[in-house]
């Protein structure tokens, strides 16, 4: 499956963004889906995944309460909801497929990566 995000930008602290993802491919369905966040001089960490329907869904520390995952499968897309934005959300988000129905918290469980979105938190 092959990965596109957007959606990024530049917004203040306490702003919102929505970022999605669209899948090509037919089986978009059958993959779950997550959404990790690369910042400078860090590592990729993970942010949110969502299982094959939108009832199971995992969030990290970090986006609990602020970031809301969902997928429509019919459009072979999935959105970051993200809402009362800080300045250490700064980073590149990026969106993975990952074979198979449950998520990971590590990148290497993922088998499909887009180019990523960079959004831009200002204080």
């Amino acid at each position: 499956v092959q990965l596109q995000a957007s959606g990024g930008g530049l917004v203040q602290a306490g702003g919102s963004l929505r970022l999605s993802c669209a899948a090509s491919g037919r089986s978009f369905s059958s993959y779950a889906m997550g959404w990790f966040r690369q910042a400078p001089r860090k590592e990729r960490e993970f942010v949110a995944g969502i299982g094959w329907s939108d009832r199971n869904s995992n969030y990290a520390d970090s986006a609990k309460g602020r970031f809301t995952i969902t997928r429509d499968n019919a459009k072979n897309t999935v959105y970051l909801q993200m809402n009362n934005l800080k300045p250490e959300d700064t980073a590149v988000y990026y969106c993975a497929a990952k074979a198979g129905s449950g998520t990971s918290y590590y990148p290497t469980s993922y088998n499909s990566w887009g180019p990523g979105t960079l959004v831009t938190v200002s204080s």
